[in-house]
Formats: structure tokens, C-alpha cells, sequence
């Protein structure tokens, strides 16, 4: 009983940790300069909900699942517009030449380590032919994404079982979302300091459009880091002198916003996304899998299973008032990506290794003397 109890204990001090998190602006640090949502999360975008399977266990497990959501009725019965951009394409994302002809998702987006897309591909498709609606089903183009968790995580193990993936769409929420070393992010190490999942929001002046942008990320990419264009790698003395290092990784982004918006349009929303990588010192190298997954949740553009019309009704924003959204996009790709960075904490894994979190108390120093912190009144 005395066991249980102080397990018990363990595990609320875990969760009021998760989410006491601070991200980059509880320091101070604003980036860019739109306006974040209520939450700074993707859960910003109306209806888009995360949920994540968190997998630490022994001392050589260290991975998981994150499930994202555009709504929370049947995806596959109302599909939603959709684009993917590689920015490089060393990865295994799952479902890409199917999005590409049809402009369309049709299940959540899953993201995992790299050996588990199969696993997570199939729970995918356990989940759409078990709704139903979907009885007559036959096909399902599940959408999965990637990065390789393999320095701190068993990733041959292949721990990561269907039930995790279902764990993760089931929890899916809106609200806040944990941060850090969970689900997708457990096991991932981005600019050589523990990385993770990170997210972060826009909304775009009303007389503009009002619309919100919400980017998810899942880091485990390298380069020479930077924050604000401050060049912390740099100051820190631990960036690379020659081209010898290593800074191969990945990068998974999804970008989701209830502009009306195409699928052509989606993707040049998802290039920005990539923008935003390098505007934190990402270099895309050559073993990185940089892929940006860009959705739009306009309700009135959702796309039928069925329809008795043989058309499309839609409302599309114009080529020429997008660039707001180019911008919001940018902003909160890099955002995430830094508070993926503040949220995580040093982690061991497998074969003892250990990878430190970023020393935001230096880091802060910097930023500082560069002028690089908003003075709050």
C-alpha cells in the first residue's frame, strides 16, 4: 500500500510538472509580431484537437505516439483540404502521393518513430473501418508522419503497438497542449539538446480576415541554432567549426487553420512552414526528413464521402490576401519549434545515453544582452 501510494505521488508530481511547462514567452521572448491565440497551440484553430501517447519505460524506451485531429466528426466521412511539402525527404511519412492527386485528408495525422509508421498506419486504418459510417469502407489513405528516436529510444523493438496510436486519438483534447518529452517528441534531440513536440498559434487582424493559424511540430533536427536571430550556437561556443559534424535529424510540422483555403493554397502555406525552420538555424541536411503537412478546417469546404451532387461548393480566399497567412505561419513554425526546445527536459535512454536540455538560464543571458527581450510595462 505504501508503494502504491508514493507511485501515486510520482506520477502527480510528472503531471503538475507537464503542465507548470514554461514555454519562450513566459521568459519574455515574442516572437514575430502577430498575435498568438488563447492557448499559443494549434488547438487554436476551432475544432483541432491533440492527444498523445507517452511510452518511458525500463531504461531503454523512450518514444510514442501524437495523434492531431481537424475535427472531431468522422474524417474520413467529411475529408478535409489538405497539402504536404517536403522540404527534404529523407523520411517514411505515410499516405503523401494520395494527399498529393486528391488535395484531401482523410484520417488524423499520426505522428511516431521512425520503425512504427507500419504499426501506426494500421491502427489508423483500425480506427476508420471500426466507425459506422464506415462499414462499406475498402480504402484508407492514412496519413502518418516521422523522425528517427533511435539515440535514446530501443527503436528496433518497435514498442509502439496499434493500441498506443488508438490511446492517442482517444485522449485527443483541445485546450493546452503538454509540451516537451511526450508522445511523438519523447525520444528526440534537436540542435544536439532534448527536443520534442512544440506548438504555438497566430490570428490574423480581423480586417485581414481573423483567421488563425496553428502549427504542431515534432523536433529532431540539427544546425546551428539561433533564437530571434540571436546566434545562441554561437555564443555558446558549441556549434560546429567544420563539416564534419552531424546535424542530420527530422523535422515533422502540421500547420491547420480555418482560412478557406485549397489545396494548391495549402501548399505554398506549408513552404512558409520551412521558413520558419531555418529562421531557428535548421539546414534541412541531407540524412533530414523536413516534411510540413498544412490543413484547412473551414467547415464549409470539407469534403463528402458521398454526395448526391456532382459538384463541389466551396468558398476559396483569393491569391492576393494570403500573405498574412504566409506570415502567421512562418511565426508560429518557429515558436513551436523553440518552446519543443524550453519544454523538454534532460532525458537518459538507451545504452546510457543522455541528452541535456537546452540551459534556457544561459540561453536567456544571451538573448538579453542582444536586446533580444520585450521589457513588459
Amino acid at each position: 500500500m505504501k508503494n502504491y501510494k508514493f507511485l501515486c505521488m510520482i506520477i502527480l508530481i510528472l503531471n503538475s510538472n507537464l503542465y507548470a511547462q514554461k514555454r519562450v514567452r513566459d521568459y519574455g521572448i515574442e516572437v514575430g509580431v502577430l498575435k498568438p491565440g488563447q492557448n499559443n497551440a494549434i488547438t487554436d484553430v476551432a475544432g483541432v484537437k491533440v492527444g498523445h501517447t507517452t511510452l518511458i519505460k525500463n531504461d531503454n524506451i523512450r518514444t510514442g505516439v501524437t495523434a492531431i485531429l481537424p475535427h472531431s466528426d468522422n474524417i474520413f466521412q467529411y475529408k478535409v483540404p489538405a497539402a504536404i511539402y517536403l522540404g527534404n525527404g529523407f523520411g517514411k511519412l505515410a499516405g503523401y502521393s494520395q494527399v498529393k492527386e486528391l488535395g484531401n485528408i482523410e484520417t488524423p495525422i499520426i505522428l511516431t518513430n521512425t520503425l512504427s509508421v507500419p504499426t501506426a498506419s494500421n491502427a489508423l486504418i483500425s480506427y476508420t473501418l471500426k466507425q459506422v459510417e464506415n462499414k462499406n469502407v475498402g480504402s484508407v489513405n492514412s496519413v502518418v508522419g516521422e523522425t528517427n528516436d533511435g539515440y535514446l529510444n530501443d527503436i528496433r523493438g518497435r514498442h509502439v503497438k496499434e493500441n498506443d496510436v488508438l490511446d492517442a486519438i482517444k485522449n485527443a483534447k483541445a485546450g493546452k497542449v503538454t509540451e516537451g518529452n511526450v508522445g511523438a517528441g519523447t525520444g528526440t534531440i534537436c540542435f544536439g539538446y532534448k527536443g520534442g513536440i512544440g506548438t504555438s498559434s497566430r490570428v490574423i487582424p480581423k480586417k485581414l480576415g481573423g483567421y488563425t493559424v496553428g502549427v504542431l511540430v515534432q523536433t529532431n533536427f540539427g544546425g546551428i541554432f539561433e533564437l530571434n536571430g540571436v546566434p545562441v550556437a554561437k555564443e555558446l561556443d558549441n556549434y560546429p567549426r567544420s563539416y564534419t559534424y552531424d546535424v542530420d535529424g527530422s523535422c515533422m510540422i502540421v500547420v491547420m487553420t480555418d482560412a478557406p483555403l485549397s489545396a494548391r493554397n495549402l501548399e505554398r502555406l506549408a513552404k512558409r512552414a520551412i521558413m520558419g525552420l531555418a529562421k531557428t538555424g535548421g539546414i534541412a541536411s541531407n540524412g533530414s526528413g523536413d516534411y510540413v503537412i498544412a490543413v484547412s478546417t473551414a467547415k464549409e469546404n470539407r469534403i463528402p464521402y458521398r454526395s448526391e451532387s456532382k459538384f463541389l461548393e466551396k468558398k476559396e480566399l483569393r491569391n492576393s490576401v494570403i500573405s498574412p497567412l504566409f506570415l502567421a505561419t512562418i511565426e508560429a513554425t518557429e515558436e513551436a519549434i523553440l518552446n519543443s526546445l524550453f519544454a523538454a527536459n534532460t532525458l537518459k535512454g538507451k545504452d546510457n545515453h543522455k541528452v541535456k536540455s537546452i540551459p534556457i538560464d544561459k540561453v536567456i543571458e544571451i538573448v538579453k544582452k542582444h536586446n533580444g527581450i520585450q521589457q513588459k510595462n
